[in-house]
C-alpha cells in the first residue's frame, strides 16, 4: 500500500494556498509573536559566537577571536580541578528536587484551591502564596540568615530559650540541602500552583458535572476526570524543565550562602563557580568552558526526554 499524503490547503479556486497567504492570514498573531522571536535572537542566537572563548587562552588585549585557540585544555583544566563532578551533582540534584517536589506541590495547591468552594477565599489564599515568587533573593538570603544564625538567629533563640545549645547551621554542610530545597519551593510554588490551577480551571465543566450526578465523590472526580486532564499540562512544563536542569538558582543560592567555603561541597553550582572563577581569577576561558559543558548538558538531556515522551505518547512531544 502506498503512503498516503497530507491533504494541501487550497484556495477557492483550486490554487495552493502559499506561504505569504498564510502571513497575510495569520498577521496579527505573527505581530504578537515579534517580541518573543526578537527577545531570542537578540539575547540567545546573536552571543552565540562568544562560546569560541571556551576554546582560547582569552585575553583583553587580542579579544575573542585574537586570542590563542587552545582547544580543549579549558575542559581538561575544568575535568582535573576535581570539581566537575561536584558542581554537576549539586546541580543536578538540586534541581531535581526543585522540579519533582515543586511540581507535586504546586497540583496539590491547585487541587486544594479547586475544591474550595469561596471566591474571595480563593483570590486571598493566590495572592499570599503569590507574595514570595515576588521577593528578591537578597531578602530571601537575609530572612535566612536570619532564621539560622548561630548567635540572634530564630531558630537557635527558641532552642536556647528551652535550654539547649543550639546549632551551627552555617558551619554544618549537611543541613543545607532540605534548607535550599524548602526556601525554594516556599518562593515558587505560589506561582507554580496558578499555571495549574488555569489549568484546572480550563477543563469543561459538564463532565464534572456528569460525574457528580453519577455519584463521583471528590477522590473520584480529581484521579478520574482532573488528573487525566492535567497530563498534557504536566508532561510538558517537566520537559521544559529539564531543560534548565543544569541552570542552577545563582541569585538563590549566592545570597544565601555568600562566600561561605565551609559549605561548598553541598551547596556550589556551576553558576556560582562560575561566578567566582571571573571575579576572583578573571578566567573568562574556563568559566566559558563551563557554560559550554552546562548547556550541551541540559541541550542533550532536553533531546532524550522528548524522545523518552514521544516513545510512550507521541501527542505530549515536544517536537
Amino acid at each position: 500500500m502506498s503512503k498516503s499524503k497530507a491533504p494541501v490547503m487550497r484556495t477557492v479556486t483550486g490554487k495552493k494556498k502559499g506561504f505569504w497567504y498564510n502571513v497575510k492570514k495569520y498577521r496579527i498573531l505573527l505581530l504578537m509573536c515579534l517580541p518573543a522571536v526578537a527577545y531570542f535572537i537578540i539575547f540567545a542566537y546573536v552571543p552565540m559566537p562568544g562560546i569560541y572563548v571556551a576554546f582560547t587562552n582569552y585575553n583583553y588585549r587580542d579579544g575573542i577571536f585574537g586570542s590563542q585557540f587552545v582547544g580543549m585544555k579549558n575542559f581538561q583544566f575544568l575535568w582535573r580541578s576535581g570539581k566537575l563532578w561536584m558542581l554537576t551533582r549539586n546541580t543536578v540534584l538540586y534541581n531535581v528536587a526543585f522540579i519533582f517536589l515543586g511540581n507535586a506541590l504546586q497540583i496539590f495547591i491547585a487541587l486544594l484551591l479547586n475544591e474550595v468552594q469561596s471566591r474571595m477565599f480563593k483570590k486571598v489564599s493566590q495572592t499570599i502564596m503569590f507574595l514570595p515568587y515576588f521577593i528578591s533573593a537578597v531578602l530571601v538570603g537575609l530572612l535566612a540568615y536570619n532564621l539560622f544564625n548561630y548567635d540572634y538567629g530564630f531558630i537557635n533563640s527558641i532552642m536556647k530559650a528551652m535550654g539547649g545549645d543550639g546549632y551551627q547551621f552555617y558551619a554544618h554542610k549537611e543541613a543545607w540541602p532540605p534548607i535550599m530545597v524548602a526556601l525554594k519551593l516556599w518562593q515558587g510554588t505560589g506561582y507554580g500552583s496558578v499555571v495549574y490551577f488555569a489549568a484546572i480551571c480550563g477543563i469543561d465543566s459538564e463532565i464534572i458535572e456528569a460525574a457528580k450526578v453519577d455519584g463521583a465523590n471528590g477522590f473520584q472526580k480529581i484521579h478520574y476526570i482532573i488528573l487525566p486532564s492535567l497530563k498534557g499540562t504536566i508532561i510538558v512544563l517537566l520537559l521544559f524543565a529539564i531543560g534548565g536542569i543544569m541552570k542552577g538558582d545563582f541569585g538563590l543560592f549566592y545570597n544565601v550562602i555568600g562566600s561561605n567555603s565551609v559549605l561548598y561541597d553541598t551547596t556550589d553550582i556551576i553558576e556560582t563557580y562560575v561566578y567566582r572563577s571571573l571575579k576572583m581569577n578573571s578566567d573568562f576561558a574556563t568559566s566559558s568552558a563551563s557554560g559550554v559543558y552546562q548547556s550541551v548538558f541540559g541541550f542533550v538531556l532536553v533531546l532524550f526526554s522528548n524522545w523518552v515522551v514521544k516513545k510512550l505518547d507521541p501527542d505530549y512531544a515536544l517536537f
